[in-house]
């Protein structure tokens, strides 16, 4: 049959059942330690990066305080919030998996907010519209193409790192792989690698698919796919050029 084969053949064998559950059980584990992991980083991310992306402030400073999640390898973060916190399961997975989320999220949500046209901008308060209203009525439907980018990228980077949560006693497909490992099992490792590639594209299609109701028409053919790497520098005002008589 072949190595593919082998691992078709595993797959249909482990798909349901078994000591601890199915790929379907552990799919679902999997599905939940994200999810929660994204449901957290959202909540942490997005107020302090609409806030300043509207007012056009702090966003360095704010942006290499999020990024240090991004510098930090995630199973260091897995291993020190273990230490810290002292138990095993969701407590440390969360912790490592939501540092690895808020950095897309913030970054684009911030300069997805910052870059929205100024004249646009202006026009609406000259319309006499207050903050509250340009923010909720022109500059979050402008920015939500890169803010739904910085979701889809956060979430992809998290199913593919909830992998790790095994390590520390929770479930996931990460345990076919684990497991794998240890048995020298190359099939169960490339089976369950496999599932969690599937996973990822699909819930990326789904938000992809959430993505393309909520933005306006008008707005899709610029839509982002990916989170952005912004180079955030400090404004200065442009020198006048004075012209001797």
């Amino acid at each position: 049959m072949g190595f593919l084969g082998d691992v078709f053949s595993w797959l249909g064998d482990n798909w349901s059942g078994g000591v601890g559950g199915g790929i379907d059980h552990r799919a679902f584990e999997h599905l939940q330690i994200s999810g929660l992991s994204i449901l957290i980083a959202l909540v942490i991310a997005l107020p302090p990066a609409v806030t300043l992306g509207h007012l056009r402030r702090g966003g360095a400073l704010a942006i290499n305080v999020a990024n240090i999640g991004r510098a930090l390898p995630s199973f260091a973060i897995l291993v020190l919030a273990l230490q810290i916190t002292n138990r095993i399961g969701v407590v440390p997975t969360v912790v490592a998996l939501v540092a690895l989320a808020i950095p897309p999220i913030f970054t684009n949500t911030y300069v997805g907010l910052r870059e929205v046209d100024a004249e646009i901008r202006e026009s609406a308060a000259g319309m006499g519209m207050r903050g509250t209203q340009v923010l909720a009525r022109i500059e979050l439907p402008m920015a939500f193409p890169l803010i739904m980018a910085g979701i889809r990228t956060s979430t992809v980077q998290v199913i593919a790192t909830a992998t790790l949560a095994t390590l520390v006693g929770w479930g996931g497909l990460g345990y076919y792989i684990i497991v794998g490992l240890r048995l020298n099992d190359n099939v169960q490792v490339f089976g369950g690698a496999l599932v969690v590639v599937v996973l990822a594209l699909l819930v990326d299609l789904g938000l992809a698919g959430v993505q393309r109701l909520l933005v306006p028409r008008g707005l899709r053919t610029a839509e982002p796919r990916w989170a952005v790497d912004a180079a955030i520098k400090t404004e200065e005002p442009e020198a006048e050029i004075v012209v001797a008589a």
